[in-house]
């Protein structure tokens, strides 16, 4: 990997740093290996020029490129996350650098024969002819999303470069916990002071993204009886079989792995079952308000359904709503999602506008009062083995980032 471009060395001196959060703690973030990347990044910041660099108690980061134009310009941010999903490992990254990607299987791991095939990710011959940067088979990569943060960092030390590229006050902002849904939950909106913002969180280039699911997380609670089962009849409440019944009451086509586009689901996420008591996790998701409304209700008259069949109070459900759809605050400042649109267009990127089946920092956010929407960082395939990200698509964020500061300078003078 001699003779690198900036941009992967970049990239590869981020992912190589384990930030992996952790949901079972209280602490913000929730694991301390996150200070190692946080307390790098302040420092480059700092390293590159950006102004006003702070890191609070909490690790978030913020700091700010100073404008370079007499006239008046919002304010706008760029957010990124350093911590990556504990869904698998992410310690002690390996990655692998493919040039002139040919459109054939990519051997991650032989020892453990792990292939990278574009007959199942079929999105890999997008790329055909870039260089790809892959795992080793045995962690996840990172790009989720240390690669948005590499785009950041990337583009503000290029527009300090440049300063014949004209811009208003930028602000930057980077988080830990994001992957466990805290991300949004300790930022200051108000210091960050920008009117708008974007989250480089996205997947495939040219997407852009302003709607995203409602969300809300439901616990399950069956209650049995223990009783020794050589003298159990009549007497034993195994919640175990009982717990099949709840499952067996909700659509079951109405699930991830049934559903696409706007439609929604319920998402059973763990089971931690034994004959006194059986707990179970689902996740609701809907993009529509109304609907979403609608799938806890079922949950609740599905509880409510069960004890009544059964005669006892076996059942007890507690929903928790998570965040919302952020399209409601971003409509009323669709010229946000128009600039960036905009930006792709005069970079010959072709804009991917659609719904995110799944949640960001920019929906907390944009319930805060920062209207934030969502673009592309390149990755595919996050949370796993299989992730890889072409370089191609990275730099090109740069410059969607460039370009955006640019035409937001542009459209107010």
């Amino acid at each position: 990997m001699r003779n690198m471009k900036p941009i992967i060395k970049r990239f590869i001196s981020y992912i190589t740093i384990d930030t992996e959060s952790d949901p079972t703690s209280d602490t913000t973030p929730s694991t301390s290996k996150q200070w190692d990347l946080a307390n790098k990044l302040a420092e480059e910041l700092k390293a590159i020029g950006m102004s006003d660099v702070s890191i609070d108690d909490n690790a978030y980061i913020m700091a700010t490129l100073p404008s370079n134009v007499d006239h008046k310009v919002p304010t706008i941010g760029f957010i990124s996350h350093f911590d990556t999903s504990p869904d698998f490992t992410g310690a002690n990254v390996n990655p692998q650098l493919i040039e002139n990607y040919d459109g054939k299987d990519i051997m991650l791991n032989k020892e453990e024969g792990i292939i990278l095939s574009p007959d199942y990710f079929e999105d890999l011959l997008l790329y055909k002819g870039q260089t790809l940067i892959t795992t080793d088979g045995t962690t996840l990569l990172g790009a989720d999303d240390k690669a948005g943060i590499t785009e950041i960092v990337t583009a503000m030390e290029y527009l300090i470069n440049h300063p014949e590229i004209k811009h208003g006050e930028i602000k930057v902002g980077f988080t830990p916990d994001e992957e466990i849904g805290r991300g949004a939950h300790k930022f200051d909106v108000e210091k960050f002071g920008a009117d708008w913002a974007y989250t480089m969180d996205g997947s495939q280039i040219g997407e852009l993204e302003y709607e995203n699911f409602n969300a809300a997380g439901a616990v399950v609670k069956i209650k049995g009886k223990i009783v020794h089962p050589g003298y159990a009849k009549g007497k034993m409440v195994n919640s175990m079989y009982y717990a099949s019944e709840f499952i067996n009451a909700l659509p079951r086509l109405e699930t991830p792995e049934h559903t696409e586009g706007y439609q929604g689901f319920f998402h059973l996420t763990s089971i931690d079952g034994k004959v006194e008591e059986t707990t179970l996790q689902y996740i609701i998701r809907d993009h529509n308000m109304d609907k979403f409304e609608a799938r806890k209700a079922l949950m609740k008259k599905v509880t409510e359904d069960l004890n009544t069949k059964f005669e006892a109070d076996i059942f007890s459900i507690t929903i928790t709503d998570q965040y919302y759809n952020m399209r409601q605050k971003v409509e009323p400042v669709m010229h946000i999602v128009d600039i960036a649109e905009e930006a792709m267009t005069s970079l010959g990127i072709k804009p991917l506008i659609k719904p995110i089946r799944g949640g960001t920092d920019g929906s907390q956010l944009s319930y805060m009062g920062l209207p934030c929407p969502n673009i592309f960082a390149g990755g595919h395939n996050f949370h796993g083995r299989y992730e890889y990200v072409p370089v191609e698509s990275m730099e090109k964020a740069v410059k969607v980032i460039c370009k955006i500061a640019e035409l937001t300078a542009l459209r107010s003078l």
